[in-house]
């Protein structure tokens, strides 16, 4: 089969497009035909060589973390009932960009008829993030929130989903008034810049769902009203400065809660259960799946030094 790997750490060329044997499913897996492949930010990160310290890759690594398309064989101890289902997957720290893709049965969710496999994986993977990182950080509907890092696809899945859920404001911050109208269309009220400027913005926020973190982090603490939560849900502008701690506890009368989220805490049953939900609300229009582009899996590197760029607004898609 036709696959992604990474041949060498650093930017978009260290990627290349192999043959590679076809994959076998294990016990309690099953075999995908992938018909999509979501291409974000943590793809970006794990092909940077940015998170070897911490993830288990090397050169040869197929990147890609979540698939759809349609169970071809399973493995030891999964019902054959799976076979031919239309499914949304998610393959872990890599195996997706490929034209097979193996998969933990208890990782896979059924689709609707009528839901593409590029929405699928523009919805699955972000869209429950942005459900799980509101609820970690407690938010309450009335409570203004503020979405740090807005344009890409957990962003404008948080975006909506604060405004679905009744928040009272919902602000952004991204790199361009384009940008910012489009949010609007998804639910923004507030449109500011990276810095967390503009005009006509709250005085304070409830909740900031924190996308970048990096250098800037400790500013947006500033932005938290008394007993505000900031929840950090990703880092594509790197680790937060060591000091800021020491600016929490400089507020330490206003009784901020800082908390960082990660999808491995939540049970199975939970992401399936909200995936689910989430999938029908987009095959009924309730929810808008962004797709930026769809791009032949042959295009990995042009996707990637899309993403570099900062050019990608929601969701990259291969197909194979």
């Amino acid at each position: 089969m036709k696959a992604i790997v990474i041949r060498t750490y650093g930017g978009p060329e260290g990627l290349a497009l192999v043959e590679l044997p076809d994959p076998v499913p294990g016990a309690g897996q099953v075999l995908i035909g992938v018909e999509a492949v979501g291409v974000g930010g943590f793809d970006t990160l794990i092909r940077s060589g940015a998170l070897a310290a911490y993830r288990a890759t090397g050169t040869g690594h197929v990147p890609g973390s979540e698939v759809a398309g349609t169970v071809t064989a399973v493995g030891d101890g999964v019902e054959g009932a799976w076979l031919g289902r239309r499914v949304w997957g998610f393959t872990g720290i890599g195996g997706g960009c490929a034209e097979q893709a193996v998969v933990p049965v208890d990782e896979l969710t059924l689709l609707p008829g009528d839901l593409s496999a590029a929405d699928a994986v523009t919805v699955g993977g972000s869209g429950a993030v942005g459900h799980f990182g509101l609820a970690h950080a407690r938010f309450a509907p009335g409570e203004s929130v503020l979405v740090r890092g807005a344009g890409g696809g957990i962003g404008v899945m948080t975006v909506q989903l604060a405004a679905r859920a009744g928040a009272s404001a919902v602000a952004v911050t991204t790199s361009s008034p384009e940008r910012g109208e489009r949010l609007r269309e998804l639910g923004a009220t507030h449109v500011l810049d990276r810095s967390g400027t503009g005009d006509g913005s709250p005085d304070g926020y409830d909740v900031v769902v924190d996308i970048a973190a990096g250098d800037a982090l400790p500013e947006f603490l500033d932005r938290l009203r008394p007993s505000g939560r900031m929840v950090v849900v990703g880092i594509m502008a790197g680790p937060p400065p060591v000091e800021f701690g020491a600016r929490m506890l400089a507020a330490f009368e206003r009784s901020l809660s800082f908390a960082t989220f990660s999808m491995d805490s939540v049970p199975g049953a939970d992401r399936r259960a909200v995936r689910a939900e989430q999938f029908a609300a987009a095959s009924r229009g309730e929810l808008r799946a962004v797709v930026q582009e769809v791009l032949p899996l042959q295009e990995a590197v042009s996707a990637h030094r899309k993403l570099a760029a900062g050019e990608v607004f929601g969701r990259l898609v291969l197909t194979p």
